[in-house]
C-alpha cells in the first residue's frame, strides 16, 4: 500500500512536519518557528524499524485483501479462448487460495513495502527543508519517488500475482519459470511502464490527499488525531484514489496477463481496443472491488501506521530525556 509519515529520527523530532506546519499557521506572527525545522544533528531518515513496521503492514494488507484483489483482477482480465471458473468453485481451486501466493506476498510485497517507507519519509523531509511552503508538491513528489523505487520489486511481484489469479499459472515457481522460458527475463517486467502509469499517480494522489485532509483536520480540531479518524482518512483517500485511476489499472492489468499472446501492442493500442471493442466503460471495469479494497487496506495501513509513529515517537522521548530537564 504505501508509508507511514514518520518523524521520530533525531533528538528534537518529536513533532512530525504536519504539526511544526500548524504550529507555523498557529504563530505566524509570534514566533520563529519554521515548517521545516528538524533536527539534523542527529536526525536518522532511514529507521529499520519503521520500515519493519511498514513492510509487515503491506503484507498484513495484501494477505488479507487478496480475494478482493482476485475477484478485481478477473473482472478486468480478458484472456482469449480461455474460460474463468465459476466464482463459487474458486475458493477450493487455485485462484482464490491465498497459500498458492502467499510466498510471493509475504516476500516481495514485504520488501516492496519496506522500500517504500524507507523512500517516501527521507525524501519528505529532505524537501520539506528545501520547499517548506509546499506541503502538496512535497507529497505528491515524495509519494512519486518512493512508488518509483518500489516499482522495481513490485512489478514482477504484480505479473506472478495476477497471472496465477487468472489461472495460468498453478504456483509462482512455476510462474517464473514459464514466463522466463517463454517470453526471457523482461516477461517479468511485462506492462511496466503502465504500472508506472497507474501507480506514480495513485501514490503521489494518496499520500497528497492523505496528507492534507490529515493536516486540515488537526488543525481544526487543534489537537492530535486518534487512531480511527487516522484509519477513516487513510480509507477515504485511498477508495478516492483508487476510483479515479481505475482506468488505468485496466490497462495496467490487460498488459500484465496477455503473455505472449501479444493481444495489445503497448499502452496507447491498448486504450484504443478496449474502447473500440468493449466501449469506454469496460476502462471501470472492477472499480467495485478496488475501491473496497483499497479503502480497507487504507484503513488498516495508515491507523497501524499512525500508531506505530506516535508509539516510536514516545521511546524517543523517553530514551533522550527532555532538554530542560538535562540543563538540570
Amino acid at each position: 500500500m504505501g508509508p507511514v509519515t514518520l518523524a521520530v529520527g533525531g533528538k528534537n523530532s518529536s513533532m512530525d512536519h504536519s504539526e511544526m506546519a500548524i504550529s507555523k499557521v498557529q504563530h505566524s506572527f509570534g514566533s520563529k518557528a519554521s515548517f521545516a525545522s528538524v533536527s539534523t544533528g542527529e536526525e536518522k531518515p532511514f529507521d529499520f524499524l519503521r520500515t519493519l513496521i511498514g513492510g509487515t503492514a503491506g503484507v498484513v494488507v495484501e494477505t488479507a485483501l487478496y480475494p478482493i484483489d482476485t475477484i478485481k483482477t478477473r473482472l478486468q482480465a480478458v484472456l482469449h479462448h480461455h474460460v474463468f471458473p465459476p466464482f463459487s468453485s474458486s475458493f477450493s481451486n487455485n485462484y482464490l487460495n491465498v497459500k498458492q501466493v502467499l510466498p510471493v506476498i509475504v516476500g516481495v510485497t514485504h520488501g516492496a513495502s519496506a522500500m517504500f517507507v524507507g523512500v517516501y519519509e527521507p525524501t519528505k523531509q529532505k524537501l520539506l527543508r528545501m520547499f517548506p511552503e509546499n506541503l502538496s508538491a512535497v507529497a505528491l513528489t515524495a509519494g512519486a519517488v518512493g512508488g518509483l523505487a518500489a516499482s522495481l520489486i513490485r512489478v514482477p511481484t504484480e505479473v506472478i500475482k495476477q497471472r496465477m489469479q487468472t489461472g495460468q499459472f498453478a504456483s509462482a515457481p512455476d510462474a517464473v519459470r514459464l514466463i522466463v522460458a517463454k517470453e526471457g527475463f523482461k516477461g517479468l517486467y511485462a506492462g511496466y511502464r503502465s504500472f508506472l502509469l497507474r501507480d506514480l499517480p495513485f501514490d503521489a494522489i494518496q499520500f497528497c490527499l492523505y496528507e492534507q485532509i490529515r493536516f486540515g483536520y488537526k488543525l481544526a480540531a487543534k489537537r492530535d488525531l486518534n487512531d480511527p479518524e487516522n484509519a477513516v482518512i487513510g480509507a477515504f483517500a485511498g477508495a478516492l484514489t483508487g476510483a479515479i485511476t481505475t482506468p488505468l489499472d485496466v490497462i495496467k492489468t490487460r498488459l500484465m496477463v496477455q503473455g505472449s499472446a501479444n493481444q495489445y501492442n503497448g499502452i496507447v493500442d491498448c486504450v484504443q481496443t478496449v474502447i473500440k471493442e468493449e466501449g469506454a466503460p469496460a476502462l471501470l471495469k472492477g472499480i467495485g472491488p478496488r475501491v473496497l479494497w483499497i479503502g480497507i487496506g487504507g484503513s488498516i495501513f495508515f491507523g497501524v501506521l499512525e500508531r506505530t509513529k506516535r508509539i516510536l515517537a514516545e521511546r524517543n522521548l523517553k530514551h533522550d530525556g527532555h532538554p530542560e530537564d538535562k540543563k538540570d
